[in-house]
Order: structure tokens, then sequence, then C-alpha cells
């Protein structure tokens, strides 16, 4: 198999995110796809970022927060989540800590208020710029989050360029000017030159990890899904997040499917509705491949099992290959006029919204929003 992409000297590595409602396989189907692209030869590295960790009991390993040669070409990892928050967050959290301490707030429960929700996983999933700046690996595969948790992650870069671009910088300055007078007239800890740092550092890393995730040439997600109709439609919401976001969905995958010989008659009622259900997967995600994976006779962890998940999955295919291309929004003319396309599957038209504010371009579908930067060619019209 191997290409990824023609992977080479100075080459990112090829990197595949899986996500799912909880409990749908995706650990299993991420540990698959790592061993399969292991076995072709492909320097590849599994990493989870889910709290859960559930990749250690998937591949029957004790795994650690750096990445573990656990077989040819193949490594895992599971990252602590505290660890990263330590390397990346040590001065803003000191500040914090003592901003709190002076409001009386103490113990644990500072400690806590310190870390806004969601930024240890955020911190996590900083590990794929590392690996793409290592150049250790051809391939990366990453057992994300359940889908809510991903989605919320996954807007973060957006709104860390803004702060980069918007505050950050003027924060900076006046509290810089203001740190001499205040310290003679109020006793509160004002940030120091090193939390501005940090969270700049921060910001910037985010930015890049923005990037490498955009990157659709080399970066894709794949949905993890069962037949069953409530997780089907929690996948086509996260679909057209992810498009809103301008993230490429290269495939989805249908884990534990009733094989076609299923004889017992229960069994063949949940059979066919199963049948009914892929007819929904298949209508409502056309043209992205769909991936299917039976339920299989017994509990899928450990090499034997994952290598046989891998190859009902994939088969003859590659499962390193971006399998889908389609652009999430795009420039087209219209009658001599240049006109952004956006492509956001299952909104409702009533459910849009948009607002130009300057170069910003504001999508709103639902509760979710992003802001685009419009190209020269469209902030005149």
């Amino acid at each position: 198999m191997p290409d990824p992409l023609q992977n080479g000297p100075g080459k990112p590595p090829r990197t595949i995110l899986y996500t799912g409602k909880g409990g749908v396989g995706k650990t299993s189907v991420a540990a698959a796809t790592a061993r399969r692209c292991a076995a072709a030869g492909l320097r590849t590295v599994v990493l989870s970022t889910d709290p859960a960790h559930s990749l250690s009991d998937s591949l029957e390993l004790d795994l650690g927060p750096e990445p573990m040669l656990i077989g040819e070409c193949l490594w895992a990892q599971e990252v602590e989540a505290q660890r990263e928050m330590e390397t990346n967050w040590a001065a803003v959290q000191d500040w914090l800590g003592r901003l709190l301490a002076n409001h009386g707030v103490l113990g644990v429960a500072a400690e806590e208020l310190t870390v806004p929700p969601g930024m240890d996983e955020l911190f996590s999933l900083l590990q794929i710029k590392r690996h793409h700046e290592s150049g250790e690996f051809d391939v990366v595969i990453v057992d994300c989050a359940p889908t809510g948790e991903t989605l919320r992650l996954l807007s973060f870069p957006d709104i860390a360029r803004w702060w980069l671009d918007k505050v950050l910088p003027w924060q900076g300055r006046l509290v810089a000017a203001a740190r001499p007078l205040a310290r003679s007239f109020i006793d509160v800890p004002l940030p120091s030159e090193d939390v501005f740092a940090d969270a700049q550092r921060l910001v910037g890393n985010l930015i890049a990890m923005n990037k490498i995730l955009r990157n659709r040439e080399r970066t894709s997600i794949r949905l993890v899904m069962n037949p069953d109709r409530m997780v089907i439609r929690e996948s086509q919401r996260t679909f057209t997040y992810l498009n809103l976001y301008g993230y490429l969905t290269d495939a989805v995958v249908v884990n534990r499917v009733f094989p076609e010989d299923v004889a017992d008659t229960y069994f063949a009622a949940w059979r066919e509705r199963q049948t009914e259900n892929l007819k929904l997967v298949r209508e409502g995600f056309d043209p992205i491949p769909i991936l299917t994976a039976r339920y299989f006779d017994e509990e899928v962890v450990g090499e034997r099992m994952l290598d046989r998940l891998g190859a009902e999955l994939f088969a003859d295919s590659d499962p390193g290959a971006v399998l889908h291309s389609e652009l999430a929004h795009r420039i087209v003319t219209r009658d001599g006029a240049p006109v952004l396309s956006i492509r956001v599957p299952f909104a409702d038209r009533d459910d849009l919204e948009l607002k130009k504010v300057g170069q910003e371009l504001i999508v709103r579908a639902g509760r979710e929003k992003r802001t685009i930067i419009l190209p020269s060619a469209l902030v005149r019209h």
C-alpha cells in the first residue's frame, strides 16, 4: 500500500480523526485502521484524546502519555490531559489561582476554576501538531472524544485566531501600562508577561493546529456510527457542523451491522430495522464512502479481532487514503460575479443565517456558528 499521499522527507503525515457518539466502537475502528496502516509498512501512531481512554483496553496493553512502540511500524499513546495542561497553561493557571485566592476561593475549587471547560481535551489535541512537526510518523490516527466534545474543540481555533488578532495585543499593552499604578492602589494580582506569553503561545499553537486540521490533502475526519436511527441523526448533525467549520469528512463508518444470514427471529427483526436505517445513511451521506462492519460473534479487543475488523472495513482498499475530497466551501462564478458556496448538509434553510461584518462572514446553522474571513474578491460584495 505505502503511499499515504507519497510521504517523504518534509511531508506532513496523513492524519485521520475518528469521532462518533459514545459506545459506537470508534476506538476499535481507530485501532484497527492503525494496525492495517502499520501492516503496510507505514510508520503509524494511534493516539487517544478521549478521557475514557479505552485504547489500552482495545489493544490489551498498558499505554502511557508518550508514543510506545507496540509492533512493527506501530506506536500507541494515551494522552494525559493534566500533563499537557501543566506544559501549556502553567503561568495562566498560577495567576488565576492567585486571583481566585484573593477573592476567597481556595483549594480544589480554585484549581478546578483555573481550567475552562474543555481545555484539557484541547491540550490533548495539540499532540497532533507535535507529531506533524516531529517527522517521526507517516500516519497519525486519532481516537477523539465523543462528537459533542469534539465539535466544541474543533471550533476553538477560529475563536483563538480572533483573540490573537483582536484582544491579546491590546490587553498586553494595557496591563503593562497599568501594572505599576495598580500595585499602589489595588490588592489584585494583574497578569504578568509570562501569563500573556503562555496565552499567546497557546493561541499560536491552536492556529497552527487549525491549519493542519483544515489541510484537506492530508487530514480528514471519519464519523463512526451504529445503524440506529438516533445515532444516525446525531451523526448527521455532526456532519453539518463539520462542513460549517470547513473540516473534510472523507468516510462514514457503520459499525455492528447484523449479518444477512441471521436466522433467529428476534435478531431478524433487528436486521430488518438496520437494513431500513442503512438506506437512511446512504441517502443522507451520499456521495461520501460508507464503510460497514458486521456485529462480530465476539468482542473486538486484541490483535486478532482488530485485524478482522480492519479487513472487514477496508478489504482491498487503502485505509490511509483520502477516500473523498469534496470541499466544504468554494468560490464559484455566477453571472460574472464571485460567489462563496458553502455546503451545509441536513441544515434547513430557515435555520441558516448569514451576516457580513467587514471582512468577516458569520454563518449560523442552528446553535452553531462559524466566522469565515472573506477573500478580497468577495469583501466588496
